[in-house]
């Protein structure tokens, strides 16, 4: 009996043993297992935001632009960095990015990162993705996938900054040209082929089209558009003469490019600009942009292209809203050291205003603001046209005051005022016509209009440029330059349209004329019933038919 006390004492000691080392490793198990669980849920609020999102992501005139954060913080010591992807809606890669740090971080979302703008045109949406790296590799699970919609408005095609360099990304109608103004005659070849315009980014000033690239689409007459910071230029591909251009260099066009810049005026000619908008009155509201065309064979040799009658558009940004009625497109002539009117409209979105400027050349743009008055126009039915003509340089004061609406118009001096309206190039006095001597003030003028068909001499070959100009002629000359404009003023039945005036039989030769004015709203009758085809037209008549003429044109807005 005393034995078997003493064995079951023995187990009960042994049993308490176990059991104490049971519970102390239970205990030590157990307290691991709640610092683990501590450690899991002090490092929930950082898994929370352990990949990557987009942030004010949009697609809208051509750009792409946005946030992207993250929690891996730039640093690129130890491999890391955001890149951001951007894809055509077919899965088309087409461009990539490294996002810029902006020194942001907010709780629950980590590091916030720039996108540097993409500049991509053609699309009505994208896919955009990141790629995360984590100490130099790649994160897969941190990537982030977005579809933005393309928001534009009037097709995006806005100018904006030129894009990176490094060489050509083409997005199918878009090609993205670096600095050195470098572009593949194959891409460019293919582009075209497959799209009627084709846009082109440029990093820099300037753009090198193979002409080997173009052939083809001049025939289709087809379109390029440049776009960088300084501004855009739509190029009708039918206004290049290969062939010609190509003899005037003496090379094949196989070995010639055409040489396209936009490029900003600084130094002396930028204050030279400045200087000639104060000079009429004027402020200067954008910087003078040099667009030039010409074509280069492999040396420095260039010819200029002749645009002809072609009008050619190129956008300016301005640096402030305006009044169309107060503002104007201008051309800066480097010879004379002035400037001109040229046509020119105006179109504000998000608070930017972009001046386009038609003109059938090459030269230095910018856009000037003005407010003109005179005070004999204040109580004068043609006040509202008169001053608007005035702050666009097409017409000016007979003095700095007065306007002297009623006064007669000579026909020399309504010649000068069409030429002004269409923005054309001086061309060199000529003796066309007995009476214009070769330095009378409107030589150059008469030669100008001339050689763009708006006027032509009587039949003793004479011009008779101080004679004052009859409605009849006033009515011809607007509808000469509605022509040069490409602009049509085909008339099927003028009689019909002549029939309401009773004194229409009075009519000397414009028959034709005097009723496409009519039809295009630049003339009315001097009554209901009366056209007044002979009578002599007076300044403030004829700065209301060109006010006309432009607006029909688009020439103002």
């Amino acid at each position: 009996m005393a034995n078997n006390n003493l064995q079951n004492g023995l187990h009960r000691e042994r049993n308490r043993r176990r059991n104490l080392v049971l519970n102390r490793t239970f205990v030590k198990k157990t307290s691991a297992l709640l610092s683990l669980m501590l450690v899991i849920a002090m490092m929930v609020p950082v898994l929370a935001f352990a990949a990557t999102g987009f942030s004010g992501l949009t697609y809208k005139n051509g750009s792409v632009t946005g946030s992207v954060y993250s929690d891996v913080y730039a640093d690129d010591s130890v491999g890391n960095a955001v890149y951001v992807n951007v894809y055509s809606p077919d899965g088309k890669f087409l461009t990539t990015t490294k996002a810029v740090y902006n020194n942001v971080y907010e709780n629950g979302k980590g590091w916030y990162y720039n996108i540097p703008t993409q500049t991509i045109y053609g699309y009505t949406s994208l896919t955009v993705n990141t790629t995360v790296y984590k100490q130099g590799v790649v994160s897969v699970g941190d990537s982030v996938y977005s579809t933005v919609s393309n928001t534009s408005t009037g097709g995006g095609s806005r100018p904006g900054g030129g894009g990176g360099g490094g060489g050509i990304i083409s997005t199918g109608n878009t090609i993205s040209v670096s600095s050195d103004g470098s572009v593949d005659a194959g891409t460019l070849t293919n582009a075209l082929a497959n799209n009627d315009t084709v846009t082109l980014n440029l990093s820099g000033d300037l753009a090198l089209l193979p002409a080997s690239a173009l052939v083809d689409a001049v025939k289709a007459g087809k379109k390029i558009v440049l776009v960088n910071s300084n501004g855009t230029l739509t190029l009708p591909l039918s206004v290049l003469k290969l062939d010609d251009l190509a003899k005037t260099l003496g090379v094949e066009v196989k070995d010639m490019k055409i040489k396209v810049s936009i490029a900003k005026v600084t130094g002396a000619t930028a204050e030279a600009v400045k200087a000639a908008a104060t000079a009429v009155g004027s402020t200067q509201i954008a910087d003078a942009v040099d667009f030039n065309v010409v074509a280069v064979d492999n040396g420095s040799k260039t010819a200029a292209v002749d645009f002809g009658k072609t009008y050619v558009s190129r956008s300016i940004n301005v640096s402030k809203s305006v009044d169309s009625k107060k503002v104007t497109g201008v051309v800066y002539n480097e010879t004379t050291k002035k400037l001109s009117f040229v046509p020119s409209t105006f179109a504000t979105e998000d608070g930017k205003t972009t001046a386009t400027l038609k003109r059938n050349g090459s030269s230095i743009y910018t856009v000037v603001e003005s407010n003109k008055s005179f005070t004999d126009v204040a109580s004068h039915w043609s006040k509202a046209d008169v001053e608007l003509l005035a702050n666009k340089l097409v017409v000016d004061g007979a003095t700095d005051t007065t306007f002297q609406p009623d006064r007669n118009i000579t026909r020399a001096e309504f010649a000068a005022l069409v030429v002004r309206s269409l923005g054309l190039s001086s061309a060199t006095a000529t003796s066309n016509f007995t009476d214009v001597k070769s330095d009378a003030w409107y030589a150059s003028t008469v030669a100008t209009a001339a050689k763009a068909g708006i006027i032509d001499g009587y039949e003793d070959k004479t011009f008779r440029p101080d004679a004052q100009i009859t409605r009849e002629e006033l009515a011809a000359m607007v509808i000469r330059a509605m022509n040069y404009a490409n602009i049509s003023t085909n008339v099927s039945d003028p009689q019909s349209v002549l029939s309401k005036f009773k004194d229409s039989n009075k009519i000397v030769w414009a028959q034709k004329e005097i009723a496409a004015a009519i039809n295009a709203g630049l003339i009315n009758g001097m009554t209901d019933d009366t056209i007044g085809s002979a009578s002599q037209a007076t300044r403030a008549q004829s700065a209301t038919m060109l006010k006309r003429f432009l607006s029909v044109a688009n020439f103002i807005n």
